[in-house]
């Protein structure tokens, strides 16, 4: 079973809109979730885009280091979250001497890619627990 992780972070969207965008790639295959970002509306998907773009390179790199065989085809989104990330605070001025604070915010996405666990390592892990 191959792995892969991509993060980026401070990333300039906020996380409330970012999480829409990721919840429409969670559980889906790989090409399917770029084919998805690739068409979605939304600002954040360009940088989700890459990022399981990314995501499916490592994927690759990883497959080579230990000689695993990886068809691109097989890859799924296994997770992908939004976590809050540093929030710039910038000030306008406002009538009457006042100053109104604007809070731009970023975000750190992670996504990890993972291929099906085989079919013969499932039962053996079953074994494992009914066995406990």
């Amino acid at each position: 079973m191959v792995e892969s992780i991509a993060r980026v972070r401070h990333i300039r969207v906020t996380p409330q809109k970012a999480r829409r965008v990721v919840a429409l790639i969670k559980g889906k295959q790989a090409e399917e979730a770029l084919a998805i970002l690739k068409f979605a509306p939304q600002g954040a998907s360009e940088p989700i885009y890459k990022l399981v773009a990314s995501a499916i390179a490592n994927a690759r790199v990883t497959a080579d280091k230990t000689n695993e065989y990886l068809d691109d085809a097989d890859l799924y989104v296994k997770n992908a979250y939004v976590d809050e990330g540093t929030t710039l605070k910038r000030f306008q001025p406002r009538a009457q001497g006042r100053a109104f604070q604007i809070k731009k915010r970023t975000s750190h996405i992670t996504v990890v890619l993972a291929t099906p666990e085989n079919a013969e390592a499932a039962p053996a892990r079953a074994n494992k627990k009914a066995s406990k």
